[in-house]
């Protein structure tokens, strides 16, 4: 490990503090300048399209390199750490041993890492002009969010719900209880002026498949239950699907839903991400399916973009191929034919399916009682909320998903879910089959994957 002074020399910032022409600063009830929702703030004023890579390598250096990279385009970008998976399951002994090893891992070990060492890396680098995000999604977030203070960043990610049900066998009851936790602690640790931020996972939940109406009530909720653990910025989630029309309504309900139900006071975003299914594996393929979710983005209103790269489909990507990444959802984005639809929304997307179901989601949870962390617990328990296709011994597991022949998706059992069923016209159920399911699975990889044709 190289010692901290030989990390590469600090950038020279092009960035104007973060305020280019055409930004206006924060209000006063807005986040200052140095916080991460004031900084999407000021570039959606601006009328520019926030875009961030999922991005985290284990070496300072490598790390730093990645940043740097990210942060020197002519866009509006902010910076990423994603931690490694050692440490988002709270095996802190495992990740200090591969680094001492040298053996690779998939993400910044960041509690294992020194503060100091992450402070240096990050020296030059983080700033008004180019804030930075911890992503990691762990369901033991304590740890992670203690790192991240003491090395002076003040973003996260994740939820009590939404990466908890999919990707682990944490009993709901302990995740939501954590991350409580980890909420009232980040509120504390982040010294004044900083804002401390919190984004939702809840959008992207199992990547494909869950039609949008939870999808935009997961993330309305968690956002809402980081609010009454003393967050006072968050960012709400929804990942771009099966549908570009659905997909605007979804981002457009998930603006409508949180002027209703957060705080007036709330410093909030939406944050679209590049479809999480599965990819399209020819860089053609993967290229355009980028380019539409930058257009999405655009079109619907959401203020920052995830993007992914072509190699996702093989392997984790370059310093390199995600700045070219970055670069072609930049210059999509600012291609648009037309400004974002403004609030409010017109009545043909103010009132969609998506928003309906969303709100009787978000309803039917708030309804289970006053303290959100336990409404979340019985909402599950009950059916009440269940996402499609996961196997957590939480999740009921009565409600199945299919992509209609318009491209929609739509519900094919809801359980005891507050919506229906989807009926086909002529008042039909649409069975669900194997083969089905996984056609639907593969259906946005080979579509974009196909051959274009003049």
């Amino acid at each position: 490990m190289s010692p901290a002074g030989a990390l590469l020399a600090p950038p020279a910032d092009h960035r104007d503090g973060g305020l280019r022409p055409g930004h206006r600063s924060a209000g006063p009830d807005r986040p200052g300048p140095a916080s991460f929702g004031g900084f999407v703030a000021r570039a959606a004023a601006a009328g520019r399209l926030v875009v961030q890579p999922r991005m985290g390598f284990a070496d300072p250096e490598r790390m730093r390199a990645g940043l740097a990279g990210t942060r020197s385009l002519a866009a509006a970008t902010v910076g990423t750490l994603t931690i490694d998976s050692y440490t988002r399951v709270g095996d802190h002994a495992a990740a200090r041993a591969a680094l001492a090893e040298g053996v690779p891992l998939n993400g910044y070990p960041i509690a294992a890492h020194p503060a100091e060492r992450t402070r240096a890396m990050l020296d030059g680098i983080l700033g008004p002009s180019f804030p930075v995000q911890v992503r990691h999604g762990s369901s033991r977030p304590e740890a992670i969010v203690r790192a991240l203070a003491a090395a002076g960043l003040d973003a996260t990610e994740g939820g009590p719900v939404s990466y908890c049900l999919p990707y682990g066998r944490t009993p709901l009851a302990e995740s939501v209880a954590n991350w409580a936790r980890a909420c009232e602690l980040l509120a504390t640790l982040v010294p004044a002026p900083g804002v401390p931020h919190v984004e939702s996972f809840g959008g992207c939940m199992l990547g494909q498949l869950c039609p949008p109406g939870l999808l935009v009530a997961l993330s309305l909720l968690e956002g809402l239950f980081f609010t009454r653990h003393g967050i006072r910025s968050v960012s709400l989630s929804y990942a771009q699907q099966t549908d570009p029309v659905q997909d605007t309504e979804a981002v457009r309900a998930l603006h409508r839903l949180a002027a209703e139900f957060l705080p007036p006071e709330t410093d909030r975003h939406v944050v679209l991400y590049t479809y999480m299914g599965v990819f399209p594996r020819t860089e053609h393929g993967a290229r355009r399916l980028l380019e539409d979710s930058a257009r999405l983005a655009v079109r619907a209103g959401a203020q920052r973009l995830i993007v992914k790269t072509a190699a996702e489909a093989h392997r984790i990507p370059t310093v390199r191929e995600n700045v070219r990444a970055l670069k072609t959802a930049a210059a999509s984005a600012a291609r648009r034919e037309q400004p974002p639809m403004a609030e409010p929304w017109p009545a043909e997307t103010a009132d969609s399916e998506v928003y309906r179901e969303a709100r009787a989601f978000v309803e039917a949870v708030l309804e289970l009682g006053a303290d959100l962390g336990r409404a979340l617990r019985t909402a599950f328990a009950r059916g009440v909320l269940d996402v499609p296709y996961c196997l957590h011994p939480d999740n009921a597991g009565r409600s199945r998903s299919f992509v209609d022949p318009g491209g929609r998706l739509r519900w094919a059992e809801t359980g005891a879910m507050p919506v229906p069923p989807y009926l086909a016209p002529g008042g039909g159920r649409t069975p669900l089959t194997s083969d089905g399911l996984l056609a639907a699975l593969h259906g946005v990889a080979a579509r974009y994957d196909a051959p274009v044709t003049a």
